[in-house]
């Protein structure tokens, strides 16, 4: 079997522009006040740069990046697909850059006018309407009316209440708890802004069973992180988040938001595929994880999270959650930065800095408890992606 190269990188710097709802400047433009501010962090310059890794769906080309940043050259550079899907996977790539030797200094970056731009919510983007393979599902689901990612996910989110016994208010209590977070982070776009049950009932529906809060943000803004190798990290001013661990799955008859014909629709079995790599690489389980940032773009695919990763069993997600186990002081505090519902949709890039954020020990909402280990997970419904961040090299 093949070995992973656990522990043996790291993120040693995070940076953000502001999330908002109209940037007032080019994608490009936060592009590249992202990476800029992501190396300060780390302590170095554009001229330790000879790698970069982003989305199929970012804008802003590496060539440009490059020129506009003054990089020396490039040495490696990728793009994955299936949008917040990809949220983890250019960590892969960039680990797998860094210990084969094939760059030194990798950044990750994503950067879109998703608000006061092209807005995914309202439906497939230019160019999804082409007949390509890659949009070949969409002949499936749009001719009856199915065209955006909420109408797409509240297919499945009721067919989980129906197996589950879950209720609307299950999805709220996630919605809650992202907004109690989010309104102490000065980032947030809901800063200072909690809500309550009663409010996330009353909210208008989006699509059956989905309500206004149950859906993420749609965001303006830029977010960078830095990769490099963990002996190098050793030597940069912030504590390393090791990278212990970072998979990607596309699970049995996958179809972008749209599996409806598997023989059990409650279930994600990309997710546990993705778990399967997850502990496997790192050597520890869902038990040894003291932090969650778990992808919220809408809210019942956090209680399939919960159960595919192994925190509970499936169907039990709705108790695990009502009894207190993701809040700061539960067992594993979770989404502690708001999540894509009360920071920002970055397309969970945000969150994979949350998770560097508390594994140093920075995060606004920071657990009293150390937090050694700490999942990020990608978008889910698409082929997706995750990360274990660990606060020693092992």
């Amino acid at each position: 079997m093949n070995r992973f190269p656990s522990r043996e990188a790291a993120i040693v710097g995070i940076g953000a522009t502001e999330f908002s709802k109209d940037s007032g400047r080019s994608e490009l433009t936060l592009a590249l006040e992202c990476i800029l501010s992501a190396l300060h962090d780390a302590g170095l310059t554009a001229s330790d740069v000879d790698g970069l890794s982003t989305f199929t769906m970012d804008t802003n080309s590496e060539e440009v990046i490059a020129r506009n940043l003054g990089l020396p050259g490039l040495n490696f550079f990728s793009r994955i697909h299936f949008g917040g899907g990809a949220a983890a996977a250019p960590f892969q790539q960039a680990i797998l850059a860094v210990t084969s030797g094939v760059a030194e200094c990798v950044v990750v970056y994503r950067a879109f006018n998703e608000r006061s731009g092209v807005r995914f919510g309202q439906g497939p983007p230019p160019g999804k309407a082409r007949a390509t393979t890659e949009n070949e599902y969409r002949s499936w689901v749009n001719p009856y009316g199915l065209l955006t990612p909420a109408q797409h996910v509240a297919m499945a989110a009721r067919r989980y209440l129906h197996a589950s016994g879950a209720t609307s208010e299950d999805f709220g209590r996630v919605a809650v708890l992202a907004r109690k977070h989010a309104a102490t982070n000065p980032r947030a776009w809901f800063h200072g802004r909690p809500l309550t049950l009663a409010e996330h009932q009353e909210s208008r529906w989006i699509v059956e069973p989905l309500h206004l809060y149950d859906c993420c943000q749609e965001t303006d803004g830029g977010q960078a992180l830095v990769v490099v190798s963990a002996e190098r990290a050793r030597d940069l001013p912030n504590p390393p988040a090791y990278l212990a661990a970072a998979a990607q799955s596309i699970g049995p008859d996958q179809h972008n938001m749209t599996s409806y014909y598997r023989e059990d629709l409650a279930r994600v079995p990309e997710l546990a595929r993705c778990a399967e790599q997850l502990w496997r690489q790192s050597g520890l389980g869902p038990d040894a994880m003291d932090a969650a940032v778990l992808y919220d773009h809408f809210t019942p695919y956090v209680l399939n999270q919960l159960e595919e990763y192994g925190f509970c069993e499936p169907g039990e997600a709705r108790h695990f959650v009502a009894d207190g186990h993701l809040e700061v002081d539960g067992r594993l505090p979770t989404n502690t930065h708001g999540g894509q519902i009360g920071e920002g949709y970055l397309h969970g890039v945000n969150g994979v800095a949350e998770g560097v954020r508390l594994i140093r020990g920075s995060s606004v909402n920071q657990p009293a408890k150390q937090i050694r280990h700490a999942l990020v997970t990608g978008g889910v419904g698409v082929p997706t992606s995750a990360l274990v961040l660990a606060a020693d090299p092992g």
